[in-house]
């Protein structure tokens, strides 16, 4: 399992590795965290909840690259870790748990405020293990 970034001139490429759809989305989560702040330099003081939804995984990936930012940039909370469940009925969805503290900008060294996901360039495949790759606005 792993991330990397893609070069890119204003905004952030990631593409993500994993065995299956869970580490997929806990890599994810990683990859959006540290482009945000340093994530070792958080403490696990606090808790919050948070759920994200999509009709299909590409849908689901984009909820949840708005509900990580949101959580980080406008609610102030610095993420440490996540806890989550991936369910399917006719849509995806993940309830999830993030553990943190409030947001530092000094401590916890803030990088870049993500904007928002984008669809453009977002790809999903699943074929032996599971790759993603995704655009974040900055």
């Amino acid at each position: 399992m792993s991330y990397k970034f893609v070069d890119h001139a204003t905004d952030a490429i990631i593409e993500v590795t994993a065995k299956d759809l869970q580490e997929a989305f806990s890599v994810t989560a990683d990859a959006v965290i540290n482009l945000t702040l340093d994530q070792d330099k958080v403490e696990e003081k606090e808790q919050r909840k948070f759920v994200a939804e999509g009709k299909d995984l590409r849908y689901l990936l984009f909820s949840w690259l708005e509900e990580i930012p949101f959580l980080l940039i406008t609610e102030g909370f610095a993420i440490k870790r996540i806890e989550f469940d991936i369910t399917q009925n006719q849509d995806y969805k993940i309830n999830a748990t993030a553990y943190g503290e409030p947001l530092d900008f000094k401590k916890h060294n803030f990088k870049v405020e993500i904007k928002a996901p984008t669809f453009y360039d977002m790809e999903i495949k699943q074929n032996g293990g599971v790759f993603m790759r995704f655009l974040l606005d900055l």
